[in-house]
């Protein structure tokens, strides 16, 4: 099998240089663990500041938006300085634009497949959730479903912000770099651990569910590898949630996937 990672995504175009030494010389991806380490670690002070943010909003608003709108907008104030960090980490020290950096292509097989791809990742995992008798969990965001408006706002999170920015992190950002020190599918499957343990607290640690996540994002990075498009991946996670989010509106029952 050719562990070679180049060929899943065109090298980024970098702005020629006078030097000896031109930036396309770089080999993808071009970044480093230490890269990854700044990433990662921005997380929790943008998430902080995006609290801070939304309550020096809320102290001007004459309503208060409700507990599933705050979280929303939290979330979405808490990627977005998130991937301004990147974004300013990839000008400052390669010079290099973001979206082609993380592979955000058009697949050459197209998004056709991906669209259902989702829908069929959802009812394996679901399967095998039976079989593994997976528990019901109290989870924290079910105080957030207690009402239809509110059950939209974390619909449209659910299959919008939430696969956009996981998978950018994971597939996008961090995968390149475990698949060229490990091999293609060890660093899918690498990936897809801290992908999990992320959702982890969410599931009470469930080891079914935790188990569950990790194959469901294994399924994402083959999909980035064998595509070489993050952009394939986020529709890919996308329509996955979409299909979890149908079922649970339709059965009236709390999200569980």
């Amino acid at each position: 099998m050719n562990t070679d990672f180049e060929p899943m995504v065109p090298q980024p175009r970098l702005p020629e240089s006078p030097a000896p030494e031109e930036p396309s010389s770089l080999q993808y991806p071009f970044w480093t663990y230490e890269d990854i380490a700044l990433f990662f670690g921005m997380g929790l002070p943008s998430l902080v500041l995006s609290v801070v943010l939304m309550e020096a909003i809320t102290w001007f608003l004459p309503v208060k938006p409700g507990k599933a709108l705050y979280f929303l907008l939290a979330q979405f104030i808490g990627y977005g300085l998130w991937f301004a960090s990147l974004v300013l980490l990839f000008r400052v020290r390669y010079d290099a634009p973001f979206w082609p950096s993380l592979a955000w292509v058009v697949p050459k097989q197209g998004f056709w497949r991906c669209v259902f791809q989702g829908p069929m990742l959802a009812f394996a995992v679901a399967w095998l959730g039976f079989l593994l008798q997976t528990p019901q969990i109290e989870m924290p965001f079910q105080q957030f479903l207690r009402d239809r408006s509110s059950l939209m706002v974390m619909g449209v999170f659910a299959v919008t912000i939430g696969p956009l920015c996981e998978e950018l992190a994971f597939r996008g950002f961090l995968m390149p770099v475990l698949v060229r020190s490990f091999g293609p599918w060890p660093g899918v499957l690498i990936t897809a651990v801290p992908f999990a343990l992320l959702h982890g607290p969410q599931y009470s640690w469930s080891w079914q569910h935790v188990v569950l996540l990790v194959l469901a994002g294994a399924a994402f990075g083959r999909v980035r590898y064998i595509t070489g498009s993050t952009a394939a991946a986020v529709l890919t996670h996308a329509t996955y949630n979409l299909t979890f989010f149908s079922a649970m509106v339709a059965q009236g029952k709390n999200w569980q996937p």
